[in-house]
């Protein structure tokens, strides 16, 4: 149906109409269309809608008859809308405007104002140069457009406009107001027009109960009102009207009152093969005012004008999916009168129009501009559903002539009624066939059913590809796999069924994925393959989507799957065994593993014990060998827990797994393993590349700590040598365990730091002790046994701390073919808790050495000694070391108070060559009251009923309390009393233990009585060497008038005589320096605010063992009080050979002798007279 565009009639005096001028105004005007963005505010409805471009055909007045109109109401646009008059006539003359133009005007107005709901114009046609018209005041004179409006305007509504134009003008201002006055007209005529209509459809749907009423007058009125606003390109609301149409039928449907219908459906020839898009192709109209269209030729008759209509809005995949969806719904309404129709009629019609609509939009979108990737993306999607609905009619047709079996997937297109026959219907009321030609060669030759089908399936896939449809695009290749498997073309079909699964399981297709890799599994063993890796895969792929969902419909019934499982089980175990290396798949949901608790310890033996939880997620009992849990500690220890089973039955299976080992701590559960055969199940329970959600879910194993069993404590020597190799001290307790064979390794966390296995020391050989280069070696060592070893290491000078892995393996003398672990971590501090600074001072023939040890840590160290010793191996001869503060041996360093020890060396023959030892012995506070808590702690235990790890608990917590408080250092200090607070947390259980324990740490004690060992620090001392010691000294003479007994005062400002003396030594330079002869050059100190210095105050001269250098001084002191003497600064002039200086200067020591000494210098006494007035003697 071609739209009816608007339609607006133009008249003219006949002199005028019949001249050039009158042509060229009506063809100036044609080029003024269409008219654009005309706003629509009907009273019928509250929105504005907007016509972007309206057509209006302008034709003249005479050109219309009445009698042609059709009195049928095809649309509202048949009869103008609007009538134009256009006058031409000067501006100011009036008197041919009164004797002639007035009366065609009139004339004209007769025509056209009866006729009903159509607008007129009057258009007043003058040259731009006379359109301005002088009106003043007095001017009582009107213009020709004055009078026209006076004369033929019949309401307040202006209807006459003027129009300054010549020809050739082309400005769009000149048609301003003509444009604006036709766009009012218009709009008012199709306003009425519009109401009218739908005043007449309110009468009509208010009678639809009351006899007469008749449905298809209703659809010519309210087609009517479409077909008006698809004329003005408003196609929302023309939709919109089909849309209710379509209600309104159903409505009917509903009702069942189709009196005013055919039959169902009469088909015609090429019913079945004809465009369903075409509104041509029958005289539906005719049809319908005969009330005898058919239901079926209503519904396409409304799908093709929507359609149609939604063409022209740009909206391919909403006309795809009306037509799908009527094409489904109406189909099933046809199947009711399947018999009456002809064979394959339903199957063949739809497929046509499936494909024709397609075509349809493809032409219409080869006009459109190019869509967008969005929308290109859904018309795709339609598209897809309406090939793949195409499809499934092949699938009835393929199943009907046994071209294809009657299962899924193709089963899966026959209605219920259908699907009960299995024989073709062949009892037809008419002769008729079906007229589509694909369908016709298609159900007279397989091959070629078969390559329809094909095409048809490819092209469906295509579009669902373009659509990003996959799993629609996956289920046809299904289909299609399924299709290769019936025609016999096995291996086409199994590398389909294989390559499927991928692409459903992102996207948790499952019951899709079932039944591809159910129809793999049939489709391997129809072409007798082997059962191979690849068969495996297959197999397990299908257990995995059994489990995850066993709604097994579309593979088979409920009953027979359990005994189909367990055949493939049973294969799998073959399979299994046939297999050349080992197959290992990890995370398979078939069977799950779960940790019941923490780990329980063996009482006879060094093992442990877990309960696991194996859930067999199959209908049937799994044949397996062992099932193992591998556990990861610190520092990735493993541990491997495993126990031999047969089978798993189905549901929860309860095993106890063991391991050989005496670790303790907390594990997390690493993997687990299901071994069958060469087929090993493998599950990784740790949270690694996961989502963070599965990462709260760790399973910790605690494993108990056993106190019968093997154990490696490692820790520092308590005695260091520093100039001596490193040794880590490692003891071995094999408690209850006869040890047949044992090894042990060390590794360190710090790079660079090796242990030297072949230098070990035994400090109690209880056994046979092999020294190797990899690791320590003991056999033979009995039960009960600690076994002391000190392990040499390469130098850990640079750490502050060293954590060392144990790693131990063992095997007893009662069970020498188990080999059990042990592994352990320790940290072992490897610096020292104090550091040693020493200051020297030479006086002569004596060196005296002050020590300063501090605090390397927050913590306090208990100093019992410190000795500096020469070698161990000889006296010195002629050297003497005295120590002092003797009498305050035992001191505490604090992190804020460090401990000096002096001591002194005198040495008769020069300078002490070999290195001294500082020998400090030494325990940390921690320690020590931890050594104290814990010897209270035992003693308790052995006079009361509570048991180790009761103590052990206490202890820790009396420990923890001790760390993290330092109020009761001052006080242990001083006294050795260590109080714990009563408020302190402790088990009620524990209550009274704690109680005895508070009371015994709280009394008085020595701090000679802790029981915890003193640790030993030998340092390497060098004693320095010195080329020159100098001291100097000056010395001030008694004044000339004091007494031999009793010095004179000195005054300031007073001179004073006295000597700088300077003794020089060699002795503790060596041998060769003795022989040199060194030059030395003194410099007193100036200090001019308190001595003025008078004499020779620098010079040089040549020092000598046990030489004194003198020079006279005169000194004034500047002012009074208590003054020091100035120091005299000795320094060496570089060493040179004949004659020429060097920059080698000799070593040199210079101490003040006068250093400490003062003088008390007073102030200069005198006399003087002063005469002060006393005032004025009264007269």
């Amino acid at each position: 149906m071609s739209s009816q565009h608007v339609l607006a009639t133009f008249a003219a005096p006949p002199s005028f109409q019949s001249s050039d001028s009158c042509k060229q105004v009506i063809a100036a005007l044609r080029s003024q269309l269409p008219l654009r963005s005309i706003h629509w505010k009907s009273a019928s409805r509250p929105s504005i809608r907007t016509i972007q471009e309206l057509e209006v055909t302008l034709v003249p007045l005479d050109s219309l008859r009445d009698e042609l109109t059709s009195q049928v109401p095809l649309t509202l646009l048949e009869k103008p809308l609007l009538n134009l008059y256009v006058v031409a006539c000067e501006v100011s003359d009036n008197e041919a405007y009164r004797t002639t133009v007035k009366k065609q005007i009139k004339d004209w107005q007769t025509s056209v104002l009866p006729r009903k709901n159509q607008e007129w114009l009057i258009v007043h046609v003058v040259r731009p140069d006379t359109k301005v018209v002088d009106r003043k005041f007095f001017n009582m004179k009107g213009s020709v457009l004055d009078k026209i409006k006076a004369d033929c305007n019949v309401d307040k509504r202006d209807r006459c406009v003027q129009l300054a134009w010549s020809a050739g003008e082309q400005s769009p201002a000149v048609w301003a107001d003509l444009i604006s006055k036709i766009k009012d007209g218009l709009l008012s005529a199709l306003d009425n027009s519009v109401l009218s209509r739908e005043e007449e459809l309110k009468r009509s749907e208010g009678q639809r109960h009351m006899p007469g009423w008749n449905f298809c007058t209703y659809f010519i009125l309210k087609e009517s009102l479409a077909t008006s606003y698809e004329g003005i390109n408003l196609f929302e609301d023309a939709l919109q009207q089909y849309n209710e149409l379509e209600a309104a039928f159903m409505q009917v449907l509903r009702e069942k009152n189709m009196s005013w219908f055919g039959s169902l459906i009469h088909p015609v020839p090429n019913d079945d093969s004809m465009p369903l898009l075409s509104t041509s192709k029958k005289h539906y109209r005719d049809l319908i005012l005969a009330n005898t269209i058919s239901v079926f030729d209503l519904r396409v008759y409304l799908l093709s004008r929507q359609s149609a209509l939604l063409s022209k809005m740009c909206q391919p995949s909403e006309i795809c999916w009306k037509a799908f969806t009527f094409l489904s719904t109406f189909g099933r309404h046809l199947r009711e009168v399947e018999p009456s129709l002809p064979e394959y009629f339903i199957e063949s019609w739809t497929f046509s129009s499936a494909l024709s609509v397609l075509d349809q939009c493809d032409s219409w979108t080869s006009l459109w501009p190019e869509m967008d990737a969005q929308p290109l993306a859904r018309y795709s999607a339609r598209k897809g559903e309406l090939i793949e609905l195409a499809k499934s009619q092949l699938d009835m047709l393929g199943i009907r002539e046994g071209y294809l079996p009657s299962q899924p997937p193709f089963s899966l297109a026959i209605p219920a009624p259908a699907a009960a026959s299995g024989s073709p219907i062949t009892d037809k009321s008419s002769d008729y066939r079906i007229s589509k030609r694909e369908i016709i060669s298609a159900i007279g030759d397989k091959e070629t059913f078969y390559d329809l089908y094909t095409t048809i399936s490819n092209r469906a896939i295509d579009m669902y590809v373009k659509a990003g449809r996959r799993k629609f695009a996956l289920k046809i290749h299904g289909s299609l796999a399924v299709l290769d498997v019936f025609r016999g073309r096995l291996s086409n079909a199994l590398t389909i069924f294989t390559s499927l699964p991928a692409h459903y399981a992102p996207h948790r297709w499952t019951s899709l994925e079932s039944l591809m890799l159910s129809r793999a599994i049939d489709t391997h063993a129809a072409l007798k393959k082997p059962r191979d890796r690849e068969w495996i895969h297959i197999l397990l792929a299908f257990l995995k989507t059994y489990v995850n969902d066993r709604n097994t419909e579309l593979v088979m019934s409920e009953e027979d799957i359990p005994e189909y499982i367990a055949g493939l089980v049973t294969a799998l175990r073959e399979a299994a065994e046939k297999l050349d290396s080992d197959l290992i798949h990890p995370d398979h949901p078939v069977i799950s593993i779960s940790v019941a608790g923490d780990a329980g310890s063996v009482e006879e033996e060094d093992s442990l014990s877990l309960e696991v939880t194996v859930h067999n997620g199959l209908p049937c009992d799994v044949i397996i060998d062992e099932v193992n849990v591998t556990l990861t500690g610190q520092d990735a220890n493993r541990l491997k827990f495993a126990v031999q089973v047969n089978k798993l039955t189905p549901g929860d299976n309860h095993l106890t797994l063991t391991c050989a080992t005496a670790c303790c701590g907390v594990y997390v559960l690493d993997n687990s393993e299901i071994q069958m055969s060469r087929l090993r199940f493998q599950w990784s329970h740790k949270s690694a590349g996961s989502s963070p959600a599965k990462e709260t879910m760790l399973s910790l194993v605690r494993l108990p700590y056993n106190s019968r069993g093997l154990d490696i404590e490692l820790r520092q020597s308590h005695e260091v040598d520093l100039g001596e190799v490193s040794q880590m001290l490692l003891v071995l307790s094999t408690r209850r365990n006869d040890i047949s064979m044992a090894t042990i390794k060390l590794s360190s966390a710090p790079g660079g730091v090796n242990f030297d296995y072949a230098n070990a020391q035994v400090q109690n050989p209880a056994g046979e002790f092999d020294l190797s280069e990899n690791c320590l070696k003991i056999a033979n060592v009995p039960k009960d046994t600690n076994m002391v070893i000190f392990v040499p290491h390469t130098d850990a000078s640079r750490f502050s701390a060293m954590k060392i892995d144990v790693k131990a393996t063992y095997s007893t003398i009662p069970q020498p073919t188990v080999t059990r672990t042990l592994r352990k971590s320790h940290i072992v501090n490897v610096s020292l808790p104090i550091a040693v600074n020493v200051e020297d001072f030479f006086r002569g023939k004596r060196l005296f050495s002050e020590f300063t040890i501090s605090a390397t840590t927050r913590q306090h160290v208990r100093l019992s000694s410190a000795d500096l010793q020469g070698p161990p191996s000889h006296d010195l001869d002629g050297v003497k070391i005295t120590k002092y503060r003797s009498s305050h041996d035992m001191m505490t360093v604090s992190p804020e108070n460090p401990v000096n020890y002096v001591f002194s060396i005198e040495s008769e023959h020069g300078p002490v060559l070999e290195p001294l030892k500082l020998v400090i012995v030494y325990r940390m506070l921690h320690e020590e009251v931890v050594a104290l808590t814990h010897a209270v702690l035992d003693d308790l235990l052995a006079q009361t009923s509570h048991n180790a790890p009761q103590g052990q608990e206490l202890a820790a917590s009396v420990i923890q309390y001790l760390e993290g408080d330092a109020a009761w250092v001052e006080l242990y200090n001083a006294t050795g009393e260590l109080l714990i607070p009563s408020t302190l947390e402790i088990h009620e259980g524990l209550r009274e233990l704690f109680t005895s324990l508070q009371e015994r740490l709280a009394r008085s004690r020595s701090l000679m009585e802790s029981p915890c060992p003193w640790k030993e620090i030998r340092i390497p001392v060098d004693v320095p060497r010195m080329n020159i010691i100098a001291a100097a000294r000056i010395r001030i003479h008694s004044s000339p008038l004091g007494s031999p007994e009793k010095s004179a005062p000195i005054y300031a400002g007073q001179p004073i005589t006295g000597t700088l003396s300077i003794r020089t030594s060699l002795h503790w330079g060596d041998a060769e320096s003795k022989r040199q002869k060194y030059i030395l050059r003194y410099d007193i100190e100036e200090r001019i605010k308190d001595w003025l210095v008078c004499g020779q105050k620098r010079g040089e001269f040549i020092a000598r063992d046990e030489g004194t250098f003198s020079v006279p001084l005169t000194l004034i002191a500047l002012h009074h009080g208590e003054l020091t003497l100035p120091k005299v600064d000795v320094k060496p002039v570089p060493l040179g050979s004949d004659g020429m200086a060097t920059n080698v200067f000799p070593n040199t020591d210079t101490h003040q002798t006068h250093g400490a000494e003062t003088i008390l210098v007073l102030p200069r006494g005198g006399r003087s007279t002063f005469v002060i007035g006393m005032g004025l003697q009264d007269e």
